[in-house]
């Protein structure tokens, strides 16, 4: 039999067990916190300092002096005696709004079509050819440059916003249709079947109740086809030489000089162009979350 005070002892012992597993996930957590956030803290910081406080050693890592310079040169052009980059920074981030708003509209729209197709359409080679087309994700970029830059530039879409947005659909494409074929694997058949009982065609239940029912993968996919765009770098890099087109990315970048690198003004436009995908993933975090377990679930 067990005594009293043998059942007080494991409990003791159960309970400083959780005590320990609860402060190792609270510092872990706390860890990763700062993992994530201590570096988005010292853009900001960086981005309100004078180059001689970043520059300085040790670094400050709260600034003397903070100021708002950067910003106000990015929306002021007319101040005397600002950079090229700093002036033009604001049309930068046109760019990057338009083609990644396009780029994104295009894409749920094509790959909504698709995907519904994989996931509803019995047809020779069907799962070859979903695979096929992931397939062509998988390149990289640098071993079709060429021909790409030989096609815009017959074309007449070089260091244009339509050039990119044909170029960044080349990657979105792929990857929103493998993962809305998955969204919708998991809505089941029989809603559909029964909406065409009803009288209505294929693509009326596509749109009234496969599209309605799929809308946190939509719109997470959406989130990601659009952060993709914005960051994406190497093909505005080579296909870009004015801001006609040239995107944040790359403008960022254009702070830094042959001969010396504008820390406070690349650390400004770093947090500009963050601000999009962050309100964006504010707005849409509960559809987001339920998205990305969606996909992973049979109905």
């Amino acid at each position: 039999m067990n005594r009293p005070g043998q059942n007080m002892n494991r409990q003791s012992r159960r309970k400083a067990r959780n005590a320990m597993r609860s402060a190792a996930i609270f510092v872990a957590g706390l860890a990763l916190f700062i993992a994530i956030v201590a570096p988005y803290a010292w853009l900001v910081i960086s981005s309100i300092s004078h180059a001689s406080e970043l520059t300085s050693v040790p670094p400050h890592w709260i600034p003397h002096r903070p100021t708002l310079e950067k910003f106000i040169q990015m929306f002021t052009p007319d101040i005397r005696g600002i950079s090229e980059t700093a002036a033009m920074f604001k049309y930068a981030m046109l760019n990057s709004a338009i083609v990644a708003i396009f780029v994104t509209i295009i894409t749920l729209i094509a790959a909504s079509l698709a995907a519904y197709a994989f996931a509803r359409l019995t047809f020779p080679g069907r799962d070859q050819l979903l695979l096929g087309i992931v397939a062509v994700r998988m390149l990289p970029a640098i071993s079709i440059m060429i021909a790409l830059y030989v096609t815009l530039t017959k074309l007449g879409l070089l260091d244009t916003k339509l050039g990119l947005v044909l170029l960044y659909l080349s990657f979105t494409l792929p990857f929103a249709i493998w993962i809305m074929t998955g969204f919708f694997k998991t809505i089941p058949v029989e809603l559909e079947e029964a909406a065409r009982i009803d009288g209505a065609s294929r693509l009326g239940a596509l749109f009234h109740i496969v599209l309605p029912l799929s809308a946190p993968g939509l719109v997470s996919t959406g989130i990601f086809v659009f952060m993709a765009s914005w960051d994406e770098f190497f093909y505005p890099l080579i296909f870009t030489s004015t801001y006609l087109a040239k995107p944040v990315p790359v403008a960022i970048t254009e702070f830094a000089g042959r001969h010396a690198i504008d820390y406070p003004a690349m650390a400004a436009g770093g947090v500009l162009a963050s601000i999009p995908p962050l309100v964006l993933a504010f707005i849409f975090q509960r559809y987001i979350i339920s998205g990305l377990t969606a996909g992973g679930v049979k109905g």
